[in-house]
């Protein structure tokens, strides 16, 4: 997905000077007043509504709050089986870790590649394993802000090979984000962008 990704982007900015080729194409005579509205207009526009001033918070705000999983939790104590039975049943990837004490305060977090990775490839039982014993814990956990943009969050993700980012303010963690989200974020605002673009060549700016 993150290679097809990659070639999603590039492909955008192919669009984008084909469609600069295709005005200076059809009248060679507007090539400076064409070139000058675009750049002057349009990058300011794409930078102010397109993908690449799009927020995690913007992702969070769409899908509403509750619907990415981010308050499905699991304790360290509670088994790896019930972790990954509670993510199957809720049709998440992923889930908040909390340390068994009144205060529920976040301990880390469990993921199906944890599942993979440390029980299934070790031949270890998931019914008498701990979460706590495979988890990624706090310190180790690479985050978000929600003013994090969407296209930082998604180089941290390919960067670290991971699925799942845990979204954290001053308060703590209020919720959680997975690739799906940030890919469909951004093809979203690349399809708006192309719509952008087609409107400047029909005048619509």
């Amino acid at each position: 997905m993150q290679g097809g990704l990659r070639t999603f982007l590039s492909n955008g900015n192919v669009i984008k000077n084909a469609v600069l080729q295709r005005v200076r194409m059809v009248n060679p005579l507007l090539q400076p007043i064409a070139s000058s509205r675009f750049e002057s207009v349009t990058p300011a526009r794409i930078e102010e509504h397109g993908f690449e001033s799009t927020t995690i918070a913007d992702i969070m705000k769409d899908k509403g709050k509750g619907a990415d999983g981010s308050w499905l939790w699991c304790t360290t104590d509670d088994t790896v089986y019930d972790a990954v039975k509670s993510m199957t049943q809720n049709n998440v990837g992923a889930l908040v870790v909390v340390k068994p004490d009144a205060n529920k305060a976040i301990a880390g977090i469990i993921t199906e590649r944890d599942y993979l990775r440390k029980i299934i490839v070790q031949g270890r039982s998931s019914k008498s394993t701990k979460v706590g014993d495979i988890m990624t814990e706090e310190n180790k956990l690479i985050t978000v802000t929600p003013n994090t943009r969407v296209l930082q969050a998604m180089q941290l993700m390919t960067d670290n090979r991971i699925r799942h980012i845990p979204v954290i303010d001053e308060k703590g963690m209020i919720g959680m984000v997975s690739i799906g989200d940030v890919v469909r974020a951004v093809v979203r605002e690349h399809r708006q962008e192309v719509e952008r673009l087609n409107a400047f060549i029909q005048g619509g700016y």
